[in-house]
């Protein structure tokens, strides 16, 4: 959950719980989830605006493909056959080493 561990999320409830007290914290809780909520709505309207100016021949587009990782692995890593519509990898079957402490 938003990268988070269960002990960082009890952390920042009593930290919630402390700066706001018991009877703000339910109101704050509200209107950080309508902010959220309103955010959500524009990034979603931002999204179809690009589709649609782009026109019909981006209608596949999807943003999370401009994120560079997910780039390199949609057009380096696999790419699918037109005929058998079966991933074909181009390490002969091996998926590319993955270091997380690199990215």
């Amino acid at each position: 959950m938003f990268g988070i561990s269960g002990g960082e999320f009890v952390i920042l409830l009593l930290l919630a719980l402390l700066i706001f007290g018991p009877d703000q914290l339910p109101k704050a809780a509200q209107q950080i989830g309508r902010v959220l909520r309103q955010l959500r709505t524009m990034a979603n309207s931002a999204s179809n605006d690009i589709k649609e100016g782009l026109g019909p021949e981006y209608k596949d587009f999807d943003v999370q493909d401009l994120n560079p990782k997910r780039f390199i692995q949609k057009h380096f890593w696999e790419e699918e056959e037109e005929t058998t519509k079966k991933p074909v990898s181009r390490l002969n079957g091996k998926r590319p080493p993955f270091d997380d402490e690199a990215t």
